[in-house]
């Protein structure tokens, strides 16, 4: 999808710095409609629970450096809201959370193992490594769910498939290490050499079609951008492009910074809707399966740079027609 750029710190004057000990003071409207949004509540979360979730993502982001209550906002909108409900819930042991989590990651899961592995999902060898994942995710310590569960580093700055197919490839990477380190101690041969492996470890060469998915993915995302309304194109030229705060931005669009945050949410959400429609059609080529379509975003969000400048670039000049508005 349209990345989150990283909040802009130099537009507006210092504000005083959040606690360390209580992050979320003087937000509390804004957690509650955040709680809703990440539909925490079909999970069992209270929204005291969520709220947690929030400060330890938000402690995360004030490592190293203070942020003022603006930045605060801007920094929990961009969050993968439902990604983080859904992670803590299936930290605490939420059977209803799990059943989905495994529903709709395990397939995921398997047809990225297959990427890394370069074989086919159903193999045996990208099952075991998806499936290994899983042990760690539920985090059973001691009769206790998720003491030491892997979610527990999930922050919702990624969505959670990009998370999990990271952790998946450093869990990869870790075992053939592991196994470079049991090949050095094994005993030399009569000659006084050490044993040559009967197949040198390597590390996976990258998703073979990946150079493809991005293509797709770009030329989808261009479709989309040429059909939004030229306000909510105005919004995005702002935020990504001009790099303005959302106050700067409000002052601009004739609205509340609270407003652009939500418009800006939506556009995103809409964005991503859009894209994925396209992908899904058959022309120009067959249509991908919603994994394929999930490694095309990843791929996009990882490391291929996008011109957004060149993407939303300024239109004739003129009034803005009154467009979508966050409620």
């Amino acid at each position: 999808m349209v990345p989150s750029p990283q909040m802009d710190e130099k537009a507006k004057p210092r504000e005083e710095g959040l606690s360390g000990e209580r992050p979320l003071d003087g937000c509390e409207g804004l957690v509650v409609r955040l709680y809703g949004e990440a539909r925490a509540e079909r999970w069992g979360l209270s929204s005291e629970q969520f709220s947690t979730v929030l400060a330890r993502s938000l402690l995360k982001r004030m490592t190293g450096s203070g942020i003022n209550a603006g930045q605060r906002e801007e920094f929990l909108c961009t969050l993968h809201l439902e990604d983080l409900a859904l992670a803590q819930a299936c930290a605490m042991g939420q059977e209803a959370a799990w059943e989905s989590f495994v529903r709709i990651y395990r397939p995921y899961l398997r047809s990225a193992a297959a990427a890394i592995l370069r074989t086919s999902s159903t193999s045996a060898e990208a099952c075991e490594l998806a499936d290994s994942l899983f042990a760690e995710l539920y985090g059973l310590v001691d009769g206790k769910t998720g003491e030491r569960s892997l979610f527990r580093y999930f922050h919702g700055r990624s969505s959670l498939k990009t998370w999990l197919r990271a952790v998946l490839a450093q869990r990869h990477i870790d075992a053939i290490r592991a196994a470079r380190k049991f090949e050095s101690l094994d005993e030399p041969d009569g000659d006084g050499k050490l044993h040559e492996p009967a197949q040198t470890v390597v590390t996976p060469l990258a998703d073979p079609h990946r150079g493809r998915y991005v293509q797709l993915f770009q030329i989808a995302l261009a479709a989309t951008l040429e059909r939004i309304e030229a306000r909510d194109r105005e919004r995005l030229r702002l935020y990504y492009v001009e790099e303005k705060t959302l106050a700067e931005i409000g002052k601009k669009v004739g609205e509340h910074e609270s407003s652009v945050s939500r418009n800006l949410e939506r556009i995103r959400r809409e964005l991503k809707g859009c894209v994925e429609e396209i992908l899904k059609k058959p022309a120009p080529g067959p249509s991908l399966s919603d994994e394929q379509i999930a490694l095309c975003f990843e791929y996009a969000a990882e490391d291929v740079p996008i011109d957004l400048g060149k993407l939303l670039k300024q239109r004739e000049p003129g009034p803005l027609p009154k467009g979508k508005q966050g409620a």
